[in-house]
């Protein structure tokens, strides 16, 4: 029995108290209600303080209420017991056999448990890493590479319909920048003090020129433009390889040139206009943005007649709200606090709800040490760490694990040989490990012709049994929980306590016959919940983005 089946059956019998007129609610009964684990498992299976929320509504002590609805829910047999604490806290115990039930239901349900309707159809837009491609993606990109792509996850397994979006910075003074370096390396001159510097330019100018040899024969003037666009399509191409490789996925790659190729600055400036919040001044075009807690007016076009980079970031709100996204989502660095406001005042100015329709969530910086010393430079980049470096360092799995189990909202320092270490007290290996030994179990039963052809869900009678099935009943509350707070953490600590609670399972419990012992209809049932949990754990790890292996 899951906490939402419980939850169900709780509001059955207050609807069967309400029907006869044993109780009368002011407003009515609730659509739905929580049932939670009790922090002191002595008290029971689950908790629920439903008789408090209703009894005063009731016209009733709360404790009074209590004791009419523990009455009423002792009629059914999968609760075993329904205790009264303090002003009326419910305690409930669960039959065994309704408790081992969610056993066979998770491994029915196979990669689909833990999914739910809670974000049902929400067209969700989710922005992050966007970084210039001018270069290599680094320590800071690096997290949200792996957060970004786990919050998509777990948004999908709520049931949100999720875009996962880069915004191509490939438009002004940084492009021009990063051409004219390349021509300068292309040609041996000297670096703009002012472009970018790092073996990397010498390398791309080098492969361009390899590549292109006549780009040299263009005319100076010519060759920075060449040399930006040849090097902004492989410099992209690059990112999105070692995204690839980091299993982080995009369905579209926004680029902030096509905004303005398509007038989509135009676009939003109609729109805007239209809700009243543009005015002119000084010979340029503004925003009111301080009318929604701006600090100050924005300025969308110069006195120039060019767009600003705020105007492009007005146009690409608009542009999403125009292809049908109900919440845009931005995920941006410790460096852009300043933007919080200045991005939910256009939403405001476009005439949408700005706690609903946008939400930005700022990572805080990594630190990342190696031998005991903060990793700073990089041996192509010059001064920043590269997503490939430390992919090489650490590899895929520890990498993503580790950056998803912390809040983005927290500094974060990671050491290489913890990341990387087998051992217990390493996360990743720890919950990795779990799901190898129980592939183990399942393998050696195999081999012993052990046939899962019969289930008697009450023969998971044994305390650490029952502390395993109400872990695993858990999961999906735990995935919408943490589609609903933006936190894909809260499946990696989720993952951690379940291996923990498999392995004391394990140590109390034996799960395969000995010798030439018969197998007995307890040996499948304790099989079926180790199906189970290497079912949970493996889903977790892929919400996590991190593989689950069959042996380590």
């Amino acid at each position: 029995m899951t906490p939402e089946q419980l939850a169900e059956k709780i509001l059955q019998a207050l609807a069967a108290l309400a029907a006869d007129g044993t109780i009368v609610v002011e407003g009515g009964l609730p659509s739905e209600l929580k049932v939670e684990r009790p922090k002191n498992p002595e008290h029971g299976d689950y908790a629920t303080n439903v008789a408090m929320q209703l009894g005063k509504r009731a016209g009733m002590n709360p404790r009074a209420f209590a004791e009419l609805l523990a009455a009423k829910l002792t009629d059914d047999e999968a609760i075993t017991e329904v205790s009264i604490a303090g002003p009326g806290f419910l305690n409930l115990r669960v039959a065994a056999d309704a408790q081992g039930k969610i056993a066979q239901s998770i491994v029915d349900a196979g990669p689909a448990y833990g999914s739910s309707n809670t974000l049902n159809g929400l067209a969700v837009n989710l922005e992050f890493i966007s970084a210039n491609p001018t270069g290599p993606l680094h320590l800071g990109h690096t997290r949200w590479a792996a957060v970004g792509d786990a919050l998509a996850r777990v948004l999908i397994a709520a049931g949100a319909k999720v875009t996962r979006e880069f915004y191509v910075n490939d438009r002004g003074n940084q492009m021009d920048k990063f051409g004219e370096s390349l021509k300068a390396a292309a040609n041996g001159e000297p670096i703009p003090e002012d472009g970018y510097h790092g073996e990397y330019i010498g390398e791309l100018a080098a492969r361009i020129v390899a590549e292109v040899p006549e780009i040299l024969e263009l005319p100076v003037g010519e060759q920075s433009v060449a040399f930006r666009e040849a090097g902004y399509e492989r410099q992209l191409k690059e990112q999105q390889d070692q995204l690839e490789h980091f299993r982080t996925k995009f369905d579209v790659w926004m680029s902030e040139r096509s905004l303005h190729e398509q007038d989509g600055v135009g676009h939003a400036i109609e729109k805007l206009r239209e809700q009243g919040h543009l005015y002119d001044a000084d010979d340029a075009l503004w925003m009111r943005t301080t009318d929604f807690t701006d600090d100050k007016d924005r300025v969308l076009i110069r006195t120039n007649g060019e767009p600003t980079y705020f105007a492009s970031d007005a146009a690409y709100y608009v542009n999403k709200r125009d292809r049908g996204f109900e919440v845009c989502i931005y995920l941006l660095g410790a460096d852009h606090h300043g933007y919080v406001n200045r991005l939910k005042a256009i939403a405001a100015c476009a005439g949408d709800d700005p706690e609903h329709n946008i939400e930005i969530l700022i990572g805080q910086l990594v630190k990342i040490l190696k031998n005991g010393e903060e990793m700073k430079l990089s041996k192509r980049a010059g001064t920043i760490v590269t997503l490939a470096e430390l992919v090489e360092e650490s590899g895929v799995d520890p990498l993503r694990y580790t950056l998803c189990r912390y809040p983005v909202d927290s500094p974060l320092t990671l050491d290489i040989e913890e990341m990387t270490k087998q051992a217990s007290e390493n996360p990743v290996f720890y919950v990795q490990y779990a799901h190898a030994r129980l592939a183990s179990i399942l393998r050696n039963a195999d081999e012993l012709g052990i046939k899962l052809d019969e289930f008697e869900p009450g023969l998971l009678s044994h305390e650490r049994e029952g502390d395993l099935l109400r872990a695993l009943a858990e999961f999906p509350r735990i995935v919408a929980t943490s589609a609903e707070l933006r936190e894909p953490h809260r499946v990696a600590r989720y993952l951690e306590d379940t291996a923990g609670a498999f392995h004391k399972f394990y140590d109390s419990c034996r799960v395969l016959p000995r010798g030439d012992e018969e197998v007995e209809p307890v040996h499948k049932a304790r099989l079926t919940l180790v199906s189970a949990v290497r079912t949970v754990l493996a889903n977790g790890l892929d919400l996590l983005g991190v593989s689950a292996p069959e042996r380590m």
